[in-house]
């Protein structure tokens, strides 16, 4: 029996799909690319030059994380120009923590088949993120895994690293009973709790993308679909005005998870639920699937997306400032003596 040549496409693999992707996305990428950029997109690695005289005493800031399950949504309402600025935010709003200003972004797609409009589609998002963040896209890699992901599905990743002076670097070790916590609004979920969200919403309650639920402006969709939102340049613009104590990205476990990180020994955080009111795709959310308020806040953002903890006195200066960047600052709560613990009251 004669032996047939099996080819690398024949296999599901279709390496010309991957020339054309590249092809587009280094022509959407190269608005990113300003000053400390030494390669290109398309090398083996990206190249980054640190300026020397703006970071006497620089310390890399890095984080990974992809965007989750959000991603199903932006398969069934086959809309995927967003998902990429919540890859980067996820990223970019965690490396601005420690102060650090993020400088470059890399990504990592994984598709069942490489679609080269769905990847420009999808780095048209990463691009959008990094001019919001101010960081360039130098670069990331594409995967073609037909065994692996089912039709028309894909999965994202990415990597940022910021830099900051080692001296005004922010650990949350300045933090003192006293001081005030600062809450900057989210755009909604962002890119955390949507296990819990498409169980209550499509499983439980048996609506659709399409479906329009009383409380709620837009589909169900484009609700799940708000992209996350960024907050790396007023974040920045703060710290160059006030002595910000400790930073605090809102995501996985909510409030009580994320504000405990930034509390020192013998602090605690209490937060008034009350000084602010949750966007109301929470609401619905709560209602749809009887999830007490507990759980609400130990699974979602519940309108919060970042927080800051600065001192008393800051407090007014700080929410003006924040507003000066676009950001509706609320004041929710203090830091007490304490146990490390976080209080929702």
């Amino acid at each position: 029996m004669k032996k047939k040549n099996i080819t690398y496409k024949e296999a599901g693999v279709d390496i010309t799909a991957g020339y054309k992707a590249v092809a587009r996305i280094k022509k959407l990428v190269k608005p990113t690319l300003g000053r400390g950029v030494l390669s290109d997109i398309g090398l083996f690695g990206g190249a980054f030059e640190i300026d020397k005289k703006r970071y006497s005493s620089p310390v890399l800031v890095s984080g990974a994380d992809g965007v989750g399950s959000k991603i199903k949504i932006a398969f069934e309402m086959d809309k995927h120009d967003t998902v990429g600025i919540d890859l980067v935010a996820m990223n970019v709003d965690d490396v601005v923590t420690m102060g650090a200003k993020p400088i470059f972004f890399l990504d990592y797609i994984a598709c069942h088949k490489l679609d080269p409009k769905k990847i420009a589609l999808l780095v048209s998002g990463m691009v959008k993120g990094c001019k919001l963040a101010g960081c360039a896209l130098i670069g990331g890699e594409t995967a073609e895994m037909p065994d692996l992901y089912s039709k028309g599905e894909y999965d994202l990743a990415g990597f940022a690293v910021g830099v900051v002076n080692k001296r005004k670097m922010i650990k949350g070790t300045g933090v003192r009973a006293g001081d005030v916590i600062i809450g900057l609004r989210s755009s909604g979920l962002h890119s955390n709790g949507y296990a819990l969200a498409r169980k209550v919403i499509f499983s439980a309650a048996g609506l659709k993308v399409t479906s329009r639920v009383s409380g709620l402006k837009r589909t169900v969709g484009e609700e799940l679909l708000t992209p996350t939102r960024i907050y790396t340049k007023p974040i920045l613009s703060l710290i160059e005005k006030v002595n910000v104590k400790g930073i605090a990205h809102i995501t996985g476990g909510g409030l009580p998870e994320n504000v405990a990180r930034v509390l020192p020994k013998g602090t605690k955080a209490l937060i008034y639920r009350k000084r602010w009111v949750p966007q109301a795709i929470f609401k619905v959310i709560e209602r749809l699937g009887g999830i007490s308020r507990g759980e609400m806040f130990k699974t979602f953002n519940m309108g919060i997306g970042m927080v800051v903890v600065v001192s008393q006195k800051e407090s007014r200066k700080a929410i003006k400032e924040l507003a000066r960047s676009g950001e509706k600052a609320v004041l929710i709560g203090d830091i007490a003596k304490g146990k490390g613990q976080v209080e929702i009251i």
